[in-house]
């Protein structure tokens, strides 16, 4: 009799446990992919997916029992609202950068956040080099004018855009090399270009250069301070953090650059001042930009966008179908171990 009250007893705790599991609700505010959907709701999770505007963004959180808040780069998750919503145990960004987040007054109110720094870094990188094809064989200005006077112009616009340049053999210069970083030099490597990268936090990098036939090779790449990479880079590729104190890039920096240099920028918004890019860019010192992050998103300026040297994406540079899906699954596992769910 007593073994089969310990047995019940233990089947009751268990069904308590897979209730509570079932409790525990999850709120993707900017989206989810659904390989990390189907990871949580197999161990139990709710997983919300509905967009909450940020002014009813804490009344949702607390009226529905939110546990874990996953946000990209849209939401922003603040003080007021962490203050706000007490029941919150796990903040979650899907993808780098967690500006958008108070990173660490979340922490300091014991709740855990979590990214995935890993997961999207091969999806940016190549989005870089889309931006530099595009803007080496004038792919922006050529799709905007090819629909419109194609069939009567075809001539003159070939005429036009014959002076494309190739980026093998030419110098990238990568500043900051975290994980993008280092996968910008990789690509960059197997395409023939010379890296060179200034990192204030990172001296050395390992740079392992796989091949379709389980071949590879390594290669160092010391870093340097970064007026070196200005002054000699022929491309320049930017990935660091949002920046405090202003832009990284502007007018002093474009002029120690040489003449003809093409830039981009995957990383945040800010990074450089567009003021100066414009007039850099007018004046022929910067052959053409790419940009997939603004000063001023999402409703960047009219100057940038109707640029006809800029090649523009809308911060695009995770969306990749593997890199959300990565996204999804990291994130799964992450939320799984913190809690504690098997």
């Amino acid at each position: 009799m007593p073994f089969v009250y310990i047995e019940s007893s233990i089947c009751g705790f268990y069904k308590i446990y897979k209730n509570l599991k079932k409790l525990m609700k999850i709120l993707a505010n900017d989206g989810l992919d659904q390989s990390g959907i189907d990871a949580l709701t197999k161990k139990g999770f709710e997983v919300i997916t509905s967009k909450v505007p940020q002014d009813f963004l804490s009344d949702f959180i607390n009226e529905n029992q939110i546990r874990t808040l996953l946000v990209r780069s849209a939401t922003q998750v603040r003080k007021e609202l962490i203050d706000a919503c007490p029941n919150l145990e796990i903040i979650g960004r899907g993808g780098v950068g967690m500006d958008n987040i108070d990173v660490d007054y979340a922490r300091s109110k014991n709740i855990h956040v979590i990214n995935t720094p890993s997961a999207s870094s091969e999806s940016v990188a190549e989005l870089v080099f889309a931006h530099l094809f595009s803007g080496a064989r004038f792919l922006e200005e050529a799709n905007r004018k090819m629909p419109l006077v194609g069939d009567t112009e075809f001539a003159a616009l070939k005429k036009s855009y014959e002076k494309g340049i190739e980026l093998r053999g030419k110098t990238i210069g990568i500043i900051g090399m975290g994980r993008i970083g280092q996968e910008v030099a990789r690509i960059a490597l197997g395409l023939g270009m010379r890296v060179i990268a200034a990192d204030n936090n990172i001296g050395r990098a390992s740079i392992k250069v796989k091949f379709y036939n389980n071949q590879f090779i390594n290669v160092d790449i010391e870093t340097e301070p970064i007026e070196g990479v200005l002054r000699h880079a022929d491309f320049i590729t930017l990935h660091v953090p949002a920046q405090k104190n202003g832009a990284m890039i502007g007018e002093k920096e474009f002029a120690m650059m040489k003449d003809g240099v093409a830039i981009v920028n995957c990383s945040r918004g800010g990074v450089i001042d567009e003021k100066a890019l414009i007039s850099a860019l007018n004046s022929e010192k910067v052959l053409f930009a790419g940009l997939d992050v603004f000063e001023n998103e999402p409703t960047p300026s009219k100057d940038i966008l109707v640029h006809p040297k800029i090649s523009l994406t809308p911060h695009t540079g995770a969306s990749t179908l593997e890199a959300q899906d990565r996204i999804g699954l990291s994130l799964a596992e992450q939320i799984c171990s913190i809690l504690q769910v098997h």
